[in-house]
């Protein structure tokens, strides 16, 4: 937990500022600038971000949803995580349904888009060849999560995938707030850490999963539910 002294908004964007400034993976850096210049056809008269993504929302957020990475033609595009691909339709729409987010639809930076009680991080900042960081690129990554971690009065983690689930695991472990197994990922698994703080597990709403129907809309909002339970909103 942190003070209120911790949390501020000039703190929340030089977090943010150097997470968009880092170079620490030059095989992740080549790649965001490579699918920047190449570009996809439906996106030619687009500017594209081209970069690591930083943390997205309320810098009081007591629920952090903790994603893989950004999507190439995603979040590496428009510059914001979840935005500008299907995963991010699915998930505006949620958090607003669940009163998280102030409209349902996610489409650039500039859209009016807020999240109240709510913060989005992923645990790689950059997107990956194939959508799949190395383990290593993974834990270079790690310190900027422990920053904003430690920055916001956060209750509940949701992580989305096995990866991002085994990334708060680890961050508990390096923090001493956990000393156990990982424990087992599903959706809709909760696991509550000694302080108190909450991990849910959500599959993620990529298109592999949502177009198979291993992930419904039904399923996706009742995680939203248990966050709010478990936060005492609803």
């Amino acid at each position: 937990m942190t003070s209120n002294s911790k949390r501020t908004p000039r703190r929340w964007t030089k977090l943010n500022r150097e997470i968009e400034a880092c170079r620490q993976c030059p095989r992740l850096i080549d790649h965001c600038e490579e699918v920047a210049s190449t570009k996809r056809r439906a996106y030619l008269e687009e500017s594209y971000w081209g970069g690591p993504v930083s943390n997205f929302g309320d810098y009081q957020a007591e629920l952090l949803l903790v994603g893989l990475a950004p999507g190439a033609h995603g979040a590496n595009r428009t510059g914001r995580m979840f935005t500008g691909d299907r995963s991010g339709d699915w998930l505006f729409k949620a958090l607003h349904k669940a009163g998280f987010a102030n409209q349902p639809q996610s489409t650039h930076i500039r859209d009016g888009l807020k999240l109240t009680g709510c913060a989005i991080t992923n645990i790689c900042h950059c997107a990956p060849p194939q959508n799949k960081p190395t383990r290593q690129e993974v834990l270079t990554c790690q310190p900027w999560f422990e920053q904003l971690v430690e920055q916001l009065p956060l209750k509940v983690f949701l992580a989305f995938g096995f990866i991002a689930w085994r990334g708060v695991i680890d961050f508990m472990r390096d923090t001493g707030g956990y000393e156990g197994p990982i424990p087992k990922f599903g959706h809709g698994a909760t696991f509550r850490f000694d302080d108190g703080r909450t991990l849910l597990g959500s599959y993620h709403p990529s298109q592999q999963n949502t177009f198979t129907g291993k992930l419904t809309e039904p399923m996706f909002n009742s995680v939203f539910r248990k966050a709010n339970r478990i936060l005492g909103r609803r």
